[in-house]
């Protein structure tokens, strides 16, 4: 698959990412090295090899649910740099 300009802005406004002339060149040649990875994994022969479905033969291993002690509120936002009645104060930082 060829990389093109039109496929880098395609990606980086699905990512909501700017690329400079530079970076969009040295993104071009990753893209062109991982795709090219990818088509030599596609020449392995796995015929007879069966799907990985877990990781590890243990499944669903959780710990017991412990009822225990919990943190007040007050206690909890008694160090809180900046508080609002019952919550936590923070800073904006996602902009639209």
């Amino acid at each position: 698959m060829d990389i093109t300009n039109e496929t880098i802005d395609k990606l980086a406004d699905l990512a909501k990412l700017e690329f400079s002339g530079e970076e969009r060149e040295n993104l071009k040649k990753d893209l062109s090295r991982i795709l090219s990875y990818i088509e030599t994994l596609n020449q392995v022969d796995t015929e007879g090899v069966e799907p990985l479905i877990f990781m590890s033969e243990n499944e669903n291993i959780l710990r017991e649910d412990i009822p225990g002690d919990t943190i007040l509120k007050s206690d909890a936002l008694k160090n809180a740099p900046s508080k609002d009645s019952d919550y936590f104060r923070v800073p904006k930082f996602i902009e639209k």
